[in-house]
Parts: structure tokens; C-alpha cells; sequence
């Protein structure tokens, strides 16, 4: 295994690329927070009955624009958390880095393409299931690499207790 301090020193590219690719993810997600209150703004939908005196003129429960946006929100919230422990996990493998910067940039990418495909621009199925799909194979590739990586014959006679 790689020290931990070779892993996390900003020479590493392994490390560069996953730091570099979570902070656009932060920033993505960010923005859902903005595009969320902007639609709110448009359609007159409160997020809470004390934000009525924000809204001027008639407001409404719910706006499907609004839900959207929400629903790719959650979305981003269910799944780029895992890409976090899963992105490092795998970095802590030393991993070649063509294939590393490969798997975080791409996820970058598929999750942006996510939110355009469903809360910006919206584009009939399987735009959508298609980029959530990559980031959920690359999510799962890293874990189950690390699990590799990292599986020990403690952990082999334990989960092979739980299988009988």
C-alpha cells in the first residue's frame, strides 16, 4: 500500500485529479442550491411559509420545474458523497493514474451531464439513466477495487462466516 503521505502529497496525480474533480462536484452542488431558490423565485413556490413575504404576488405549493430541480439535488446528495469515500479509498490503492484521473474526471462529467440532462435542459430517457449509470459503475468499480486492494484473510473468514 501506498503511504498515506505519498498518497495525499499534491505531486501525487492520483490525488490532484480527486481533489480537483470533488471541488467542481462541490461547486455543482452548490449551484443546484441556487438553480433550486431561482426556480422557487420564478414560480412563486416558498420553501418554507415564512419565505411568503419574499415572494411577491400569488405563490403556489409546488411547481413541477421546482420538484426537478429538487429531485437532481437529492440525487447529487444520494450519490457524490459515495464517489468521496470511494474516490479516496481508491486513491489509497495506488492506482495507475492514467486509468485514476480517467474514472474521477469521467464521474465529474457524468454527474454534470445528470444535472443538465434532468434540471436544466431536459432530454427524454436514457440521457439521464445513462449518465447516473457511469457514475454509479465507476462508484462501484472503485469500491469493489479497494475492497480488493485492501481484503485481508481476517476479512475472507468473516464473510465467509456470514455466507454460512
Amino acid at each position: 500500500m501506498a503511504g498515506l503521505s505519498k498518497v495525499l502529497d499534491t505531486d501525487n496525480t492520483v490525488f490532484c485529479a480527486f481533489v480537483t474533480c470533488s471541488s467542481i462536484l462541490v461547486l455543482k452542488m452548490m449551484g443546484m442550491s441556487i438553480l433550486t431558490g431561482r426556480q422557487r423565485k420564478i414560480h412563486g413556490v416558498p420553501a418554507s411559509p415564512e419565505d411568503l413575504t419574499l415572494l411577491k404576488g400569488k405563490t403556489i405549493e409546488s411547481h413541477p420545474d421546482v420538484d426537478r430541480v429538487r429531485r437532481a439535488h437529492l440525487n447529487d446528495l444520494e450519490n457524490i458523497p459515495i464517489f468521496y469515500m470511494a474516490g479516496i479509498g481508491y486513491a489509497l490503492t495506488d492506482p495507475n493514474p492514467s486509468v485514476a484521473v480517467a474514472l474521477y474526471s469521467t464521474y465529474t462529467l457524468a454527474r454534470i451531464a445528470h444535472t443538465i440532462v434532468y434540471a436544466v435542459h431536459v432530454v427524454p430517457q436514457p440521457a439521464r439513466g445513462i449518465s447516473w449509470g457511469v457514475g454509479f459503475a465507476i462508484t462501484g468499480y472503485m469500491a469493489m477495487r479497494t475492497i480488493k486492494y485492501f481484503c485481508c484473510d481476517s476479512c475472507i473468514a468473516l464473510c465467509q462466516n456470514w455466507v454460512h
